[in-house]
């Protein structure tokens, strides 16, 4: 059996609450990671800080879109990311909507165009444990899904 296919077995099914908790929180954790000055968006500028600094991050987003999926390389380099932040124990979610998470944190460049959001990481901004309460219910929601063999769980962000 493979993960993908471990990974569609419905083993608990996901309560609406909870899935709409965990998407409001990442919601609310972008926006205040985005005004202290401590979000890194990118791949290679994610992959640059996790190499420098990973004691550091705290939390980290990967985000494909349907498109997405048939990027081998993108897919590659989630692989990395998710097998780095599993040892580094930094907590980490997929998000399916490239633009939506655009329409959070804002775009890349001047014309609009949504820069690299294929990986956010957020990191503490100072030396001191960051205590942020959506950090610590998507701390909560990761450690839930790890109990039930979900390493790397879906989040839906809302409208």
């Amino acid at each position: 059996m493979t993960l993908e296919e471990v990974r569609g077995q419905d083993t608990v099914p996901e309560s609406t609450a909870r899935m709409q908790g965990a998407g409001k929180a990442l919601h609310e954790l972008l926006l205040s990671a985005q005004r202290q000055g401590c979000l890194t968006a990118g791949v290679y500028e994610s992959a640059k800080v996790l190499n420098v600094d990973p004691d550091n991050v705290t939390f980290c987003v990967l985000a494909a879109d349907e498109e997405d999926e048939g990027d081998i390389a993108l897919q590659i380099h989630f692989t990395l990311i998710q097998a780095f932040c599993c040892e580094n124990d930094i907590d980490i979610v997929r998000v399916g909507d490239v633009q939506r998470l655009a329409a959070i944190v804002g775009t890349g460049d001047e014309a609009g165009a949504p820069g690299d959001l294929h990986c956010i990481l957020i990191s503490n901004p100072n030396e001191d444990a960051w205590k942020d309460p959506a950090l610590e219910k998507l701390s909560l929601f990761c450690e839930e899904s790890r109990s039930v063999n979900d390493w790397v769980p879906n989040i839906t962000l809302p409208e």
